[in-house]
């Protein structure tokens, strides 16, 4: 399902969020024809106050880890004036560099294939480490945290955005109302609540930050819907539109998001 895109005016007031005033500033259109998930640039202002991006001098170097058309690159380098490692392994890092240009950043934001368990950094390289709707998918090893605080200055944050589970689910199944569209990848999902004990037995970082994005559902639902009537990717439509039809009937009983904010000694 498709329909005629809608015009640019009645797209952006779609999409305008008194929650996210920073990311009304950007093109409606480009964030629906860059997207790869949950609105990234919403998630990213929501991490940023606890993650204290304002608070970082211009030219900070930060690691965007997982940033798949590189969006929320392009918001960390307009928005905060930081120097961005864009690392993904997914997209081409010519096809970010060319919307990188686009932007206007090239010159403040450095595109990269990586793998986020062979990370081609020094010790010590970045200011904060960034990773939205990605920490999720290699984050929950036990190991993985150490490995990656260590590319971080001494008093260096991290902060993830992950869709998250408002409760643990008890034993091997399931919540039984999202049996229909329940897919192995989600038991990556965890609750606020496990995420942080998870940082906090793993002694790399101090946790300042773990906690549950209120009505978050309405945020994700909202933006499946418009995804699945807007975009020109057929995948994207197919998943946006089963996506809504999940949100539709959980209704913030289990899924949303959590924000973890880590601080290396």
């Amino acid at each position: 399902m498709n329909n005629t895109p809608t015009a640019p005016d009645a797209l952006t007031r779609r999409v305008t969020h008194p929650r996210y005033p920073r990311s009304n500033g950007y093109d409606a259109r480009w964030t629906v024809e860059n997207q790869m998930g949950p609105h990234a640039l919403w998630l990213l202002e929501w991490l940023a106050p606890a993650l204290g991006l304002d608070a970082l001098p211009p030219g900070a170097r930060v690691l965007d880890l997982g940033c798949g058309r590189a969006m929320t690159s392009v918001f960390l380098a307009r928005e905060y004036g930081l120097q961005v490692t864009a690392a993904d392994l997914w997209v081409e890092p010519g096809d970010n560099a060319v919307r990188l240009a686009e932007a206007g950043v090239a010159d403040r934001v450095l595109p990269v294939r990586a793998e986020a368990h062979d990370l081609p950094f020094a010790e010590g390289t970045f200011d904060a480490i960034v990773s939205i709707d990605a920490y999720q998918y290699f984050g929950t090893d036990d190991l993985y945290l150490p490995s990656l605080t260590r590319l971080l200055k001494p008093g260096g944050r991290i902060g993830v955005v992950v869709p998250a589970l408002r409760e643990e689910p008890a034993g091997t199944e399931p919540p039984k109302h999202l049996e229909p569209w329940w897919e192995p990848a989600f038991w990556c999902f965890h609750t606020a609540h496990w995420w942080r004990r998870h940082w906090t037995r793993g002694g790399a970082v101090e946790v300042e930050t773990a906690d549950w994005l209120e009505d978050g559902w309405r945020d994700w639902l909202l933006w499946c819907d418009v995804v699945a009537e807007e975009s020109t990717d057929d995948f994207h439509i197919r998943m946006s539109g089963r996506c809504a039809e999940m949100l539709r009937v959980d209704q913030g009983r289990a899924l949303g998001f959590v924000r973890v904010v880590g601080r290396r000694d």
